[in-house]
């Protein structure tokens, strides 16, 4: 296999488009026409971090007694906004030279206290409109949050409810939604709450994560009939306890977190997983093999889950040395059948995009459910996905809890992003089979991945010797 990294220029963490080498890698001016595959793949990848992680760890550092350093960060929007929002509340974040392709590492260290008295901009990151505000109730003085139109369409309504019971004077105007503020007394009490995390698993991490800082920690409560994506409450459960603190849950859906420091660490952050599907994705439409490096043999990351999906659709899944690798055989491109399936994505959702567009190409029908929470991400996705895949012919039937796929030829045509980079993910998959189709943005990876189109395209120029 070849191996290829990102040697280009790289997304700014601190938007300083002056400074060599910090400009997004991506153009979101005009459609991008999704290449198509000629061949079986033979590729192996590196990829950025994890966003997950990286925020986590962020916020994490922030509210440490000690700096920290996080080695091979993420550098991408949704990074650089919680940055520039931890900055903002009086923390140093500083580059360091490291060993990571995609970009420097960070160390950060706490201020004595945090300040308010600023504006956070949350872009259409749920990690930093959902982790920040119980951190900015910690600071002294008033904080205002908003973020892109999308991100006022996104359920906040959790977030302000718990700041409001815990004592925090908040002002949303009734909305439930950005944009709110909040007046921080440099100090929370703490103590009992209960919500209802249904909408999303980041209501309870947020609360988790600032709660060692509280007077009294917290003793938390889920109220609601379901709770999405447990994977990353367990994986906030151990960024915290890597940090020192301990996290009890005396029953499902209660947690209780004592008050005390949380300590400084130097972490290394993971490759992000749910970033590989797509890559993965493509070995099993294209055929050939898609190996990435650096795959852990542990995680809390929920995108560990392919190993045990891509095989549904036909794909062998092995390892190589730390690198994971699909291989997809002829492929679909190849001649191969390739099955649809019925799946529960209710721990891992981010996924479902990846996995749907995977499915509209199967030659039997698919069920893809335990998703309903995805109608709040960064657009309706459950929505949005029908809308591209009929558009360009497919017979995508909306769920109260997800989706329904029948097998159907596509055909070119546009497909929108809807400025999420899950659903532009979704449109190159479907261009690796289908001749002409366009997405309007695919400037909206730069969330996450902001290399994605050239790291795509180094993919799909590997061929087998």
């Amino acid at each position: 296999m070849q191996v290829f990294t990102y040697s280009g220029p790289r997304f700014s963490p601190y938007g300083d488009e002056d400074r060599p080498g910090a400009t997004e890698t991506v153009d979101d001016g005009g459609s991008w026409r999704a290449p198509r595959a000629s061949g079986p793949l033979d590729a192996r990848l590196a990829l950025p971090g994890s966003k997950s992680l990286t925020n986590r760890e962020l916020v994490l550092s922030a509210l440490a007694e000690g700096p920290s350093l996080l080695r091979r960060p993420l550098h991408s929007r949704d990074s650089a906004l919680m940055i520039e929002a931890l900055r903002s509340l009086g923390v140093l974040i500083e580059e360091v030279e490291g060993d990571g392709e995609y970009g420097p590492d960070l160390r950060i260290t706490p201020p004595a206290e945090l300040t308010g008295s600023t504006s956070i901009d949350c872009g259409l990151a749920g990690t930093v409109m959902r982790f920040l505000p119980p951190v900015a109730a910690l600071a002294l003085g008033p904080v205002a949050f908003d973020g892109d139109e999308a991100a006022r369409r996104r359920p906040m309504r959790t977030t302000i409810d718990s700041l409001r019971a815990l004592g925090i004077d908040v002002n949303d105007d009734g909305r439930g939604a950005l944009p709110f503020s909040l007046w921080g007394t440099g100090a929370v009490r703490g103590g009992e709450v209960s919500i209802d995390a249904s909408a999303s698993s980041q209501f309870v991490s947020g609360l988790l994560l600032a709660a060692p800082r509280f007077t009294e920690g917290l003793t938390l409560r889920h109220t609601g009939e379901r709770l999405p994506s447990m994977p990353h409450i367990e994986m906030t459960i151990a960024t915290l306890a890597a940090r020192g603190v301990t996290v009890s849950s005396p029953g499902e859906g209660v947690w209780v977190v004592p008050p005390g420091p949380i300590g400084g660490i130097e972490v290394d952050i993971e490759p992000d997983l749910s970033n590989a599907a797509p890559f993965l994705i493509a070995a099993v439409v294209a055929g050939g093999a898609v190996a990435i490096e650096g795959w852990p043999l542990e995680t809390t990351q929920v995108g560990a889950d392919l190993a045990s999906i891509l095989p549904r659709f036909g794909a062998t899944v092995r390892r190589d040395g730390d690198a994971l690798v699909v291989d997809g055989g002829a492929g679909l491109l190849g001649g191969r059948a390739m099955p649809g399936a019925d799946l529960d994505l209710s721990r891992g959702g981010e996924l479902a995009p990846a996995i749907v567009a995977l499915a509209a190409l199967a030659d039997s029908p698919s069920r893809i459910t335990g998703i309903e929470h995805l109608r709040g991400h960064e657009t309706d996705r459950l929505a949005a996905l029908a809308a591209d895949l009929n558009g360009v012919g497919g017979a995508v039937t909306e769920l109260d809890e997800g989706l329904a796929l029948e097998p159907r030829a596509l055909h070119g045509g546009g497909w929108r992003a809807y400025d999420d980079h899950r659903m532009a993910h979704a449109g190159a998959i479907i261009g690796l089979a289908v001749d002409g189709i366009d997405i309007d943005d695919i400037g909206a990876t730069a969330k996450t991945l902001p290399q994605f189109p050239e790291l795509w395209a180094r993919m799909l120029g590997a061929r087998p010797v």
